[in-house]
């Protein structure tokens, strides 16, 4: 008798492992010092260092923690912005370029020292597509070297490229699972399916209750434009996405994968899935939507890739997608957008670790304290 295949989860992440209890909607009034909107990586960071400062804190999201690409990406603690680090030099100035990529270090290693969601140092790999991006690769190796940030030149079964031997992997969803229990444990009162219908100074409102605080932390990444329709031509939504194989022995790869000017992201889990993402910028305009459904048109690229390019034979046990913010240029959202009300976002698909800058530093100038961070990302500057 043939085999019966089960067919992929749909829109399941591969992180999704079970065990989260629920948390409830906001019902009711309540007060804060500040609200927090959204409960990714980057609002839960902002959340915390808000308890560390003592304020007190309630953080809302229209889904579940980490219900957004902040538990539904490749799982990548890379350094670094979006932009590589030679253009970010060229873009930014060298000094201001190191200083952010330093500080995405420092994110990483507070990553790793938590252990949170397993994170664990197993480095990275810039993979060239062609002769011109080899060469973009020993520019960046080139200005990397001479700014004494850790980069070496490789050439092995997955290509030529660089070597980042620093980077780190983690399973994201439970990640952000983790940080919403130590805030839950620290003071903080969380509230899923709780969408914000308004941000204004002083309130937030959601369809049964309502936040009264001194300030607000908008830390959106998908869909910001829609919360805080002024935004709307600065940062703009799309869709990535991603599957996961059953585990296999069909690819050997010890460390991630960034392949095509990181268009293509791969690795391989300690169970030995590959979960591999990419391919947005061949599904046209129409990844360019707030709709976090997997399309045929991106999948069938991805499983293309999967088959002939990596050369994996192993069931497709997932399929998933996520909204992500776009903006243009090199850095991401950092501004009061408001009055008392301040947006983070539009990571161009690199958001765990500048994220949890960006968050930390939101919840100090939230506080009315000054933040390095802050003011290198560009902070209140139009």
């Amino acid at each position: 008798a043939e085999a019966r295949v089960t067919p992929p989860a749909a829109d399941v992440p591969l992180w999704e492992e079970g065990g989260w209890e629920p948390l409830p909607s906001l019902a009711g009034e309540v007060e804060a010092d500040v609200c927090v909107v959204g409960l990714g990586g980057s609002g839960l960071s902002a959340v915390l260092e808000l308890l560390r400062l003592g304020r007190s804190v309630v953080g809302v999201d229209a889904g579940s923690v980490a219900g957004g690409a902040a538990g539904r990406n490749g799982g990548l603690l890379l350094a670094g912005l979006a932009a590589f680090h030679h253009d970010a030099v060229a873009a930014l100035g060298r000094e201001r370029a190191v200083r952010l990529y330093r500080l995405t270090e420092e994110a990483r290693e507070r990553e790793l020292e938590s252990g949170a969601g397993g994170a664990r140092r197993v480095g990275s790999l810039r993979i060239a597509a062609d002769a011109v991006e080899l060469d973009d690769c020993l520019r960046q190796l080139e200005v990397m070297r001479a700014d004494d940030l850790p980069v070496e030149a490789y050439s092995g079964p997955e290509g030529q490229g660089l070597l980042f031997p620093n980077d780190a992997v983690v399973n994201p969803l439970e990640r952000c699972r983790h940080l919403a229990q130590r805030a839950l444990a620290g003071g903080a009162r969380l509230f899923e399916g709780s969408p914000a219908l308004s941000v204004e100074p002083g309130r937030v409102a959601t369809p049964a209750g309502a936040v009264r605080c001194e300030a607000v932390v908008v830390a959106v990444d998908g869909r910001l434009e829609a919360l805080l329709p002024e935004l709307a031509g600065e940062v703009r939504t799309a869709r990535l996405q991603m599957l996961a194989t059953a585990s296999t022995d069909d690819l050997a790869v010890p460390r991630p994968v960034y392949r095509r000017y990181g268009f293509e992201y791969y690795q391989r889990t300690p169970a030995g899935r590959i979960a591999l993402g990419g391919f947005r910028d061949q599904g046209g305009e129409a990844e360019w939507t707030r709709d976090a459904t997997p399309t045929p048109a991106v999948q069938e690229r991805l499983e293309a890739f999967l088959r002939e390019g990596l050369g994996v034979r192993a069931p497709i046990t997932h399929r998933w997608a996520a909204s992500v913010g776009y903006r243009p240029g090199l850095l991401p959202l950092a501004r009061e957008v408001r009055p008392r009300v301040w947006a983070i976002g539009g990571y161009n698909g690199t958001g765990n670790l500048v994220g949890a800058v960006l968050g930390r530093a939101a919840a100090h100038v939230a506080a009315g304290q000054p933040a390095e961070a802050w003011e290198l990302f560009g902070g209140d500057r139009a």
